[in-house]
């Protein structure tokens, strides 16, 4: 038996869904969900209230109807209300519609003028390539497995970050206490505090004749990288990097810059394995006793943020921490026996490659679904 292949055609988007419309609902905003009010109410990128009542029932796909979010899309089934700035699309295959919008970026469109502005009317005249039945289910139900995935190392990914901080708060010990709440067996006694000046010397190396040429930067998210990977060019002067500080492999960095990732700024380690220079703007230290990877971990922690808020000073920039050299030396470290270091070191590193390996995973299983994307709708 010969097996037919059917040619794709163009059609209105409005001849191939069921219902293309734009959401009147009227609803209080804020309801939390509870048993009276069982219903969401559906805003231009989620819920954003519960309702007692619904006038809407299916599977949707959604956007904003104007403003930033218009072209941003996303799904939703069961009953519920729509608000009056949310575009909805009800179709019998409709995972095939919102992987064809999806491919085809409704945000780049821009209907009318002024901000960006979606009507259902001009929705509907929208002109998509499209498949038989058949052929729509298998792609749409493709990519709905693939989004599935996609979202199963997402949640296991977050998972395991939540498990590490959990165990950032309860492998070192708390304000005023000298043992930790979680301890491996067979370590006992009181850790000891020590003062970073104590455990470290500060870099004073600079990079003079320019022996080394590439600018690193500490970033809150990703650590100690090459500056060019960072900002995908570099933005540092070579002719004046004689002034920098030279940072060898394992050295530590502060960065007195503060984000929602680094309330006071991020202490990082150089784990590149190579050499390169920081501006002078940073701290940089080298860790003379103790074991590197615990030390690490321990800045990773939130512990060390009380210290430096009680002792930064005020300054002009809301954007960068203050404090002093000599003030930041005396940062208490809490110190137990090196084996216990090591012990800790080691279990939160491997649990860092979980961590980098679910990263992979998702990142691997986001490319393909963009190359899928791009190769299986016309």
């Amino acid at each position: 038996m010969k097996t037919l292949i059917y040619a794709w055609v163009q059609r209105r988007l409005g001849e191939v869904a069921d219902n293309i419309g734009t959401g009147r609902s009227a609803f209080i905003s804020n309801v939390e969900k509870s048993l009276d009010t069982p219903y969401a109410v559906l805003g231009s990128t989620s819920v954003i209230s519960y309702d007692k009542e619904f006038d809407h029932v299916g599977d949707f796909i959604l956007t904003a109807r104007v403003g930033a979010n218009a072209g941003n899309l996303y799904r939703y089934s069961g009953k519920v209300k729509i608000s009056d700035n949310t575009v909805f699309i009800q179709s019998k295959n409709l995972d095939f519609i919102f992987f064809s919008l999806f491919k085809f970026d409704l945000k780049s469109l821009s209907f009318g003028t002024g901000q960006p502005l979606i009507k259902a009317s001009e929705l509907k005249n929208l002109m998509l390539h499209i498949t038989n039945q058949s052929e729509q289910k298998t792609i749409g139900n493709f990519f709905r497995t693939l989004d599935n995935t996609i979202a199963l190392y997402k949640r296991k990914l977050d998972n395991l970050k939540l498990l590490k901080k959990a165990y950032l708060q309860q492998m070192f010990p708390q304000e005023g206490e000298r043992v930790p709440k979680v301890r491996f067996a067979g370590f006992t006694g009181e850790w000891k505090m020590r003062k970073l000046g104590d455990v470290s010397i500060k870099v004073n190396e600079k990079n003079k004749s320019n022996v080394y040429s590439e600018t690193l930067t500490n970033s809150a998210e990703h650590g100690i990288i090459s500056q060019r990977d960072f900002f995908d060019k570099d933005i540092s002067n070579k002719k004046n990097l004689d002034t920098y500080f030279v940072v060898l492999s394992d050295d530590f960095v502060y960065n007195p810059r503060i984000s929602n990732f680094a309330p006071v700024g991020p202490i990082k380690r150089n784990t590149l394995g190579r050499t390169g220079v920081m501006s002078p703007l940073y701290y940089v230290f080298r860790v003379v006793q103790g074991d590197l990877t615990f030390i690490e971990k321990y800045f990773e922690s939130a512990y060390w943020h009380e210290f430096m808020k009680m002792n930064g000073d005020n300054g002009v920039r809301s954007d960068r921490f203050n404090i002093k050299d000599s003030t930041l030396e005396q940062m208490p470290i809490p110190f137990p026996a090196l084996e216990e270091q090591q012990a800790i070191g080691k279990f939160l590193y491997i649990l860092d490659l979980f961590v980098v390996n679910q990263q992979s995973k998702l990142d691997k299983s986001l490319k393909l679904k963009s190359t899928y994307l791009q190769k299986m709708f016309v």
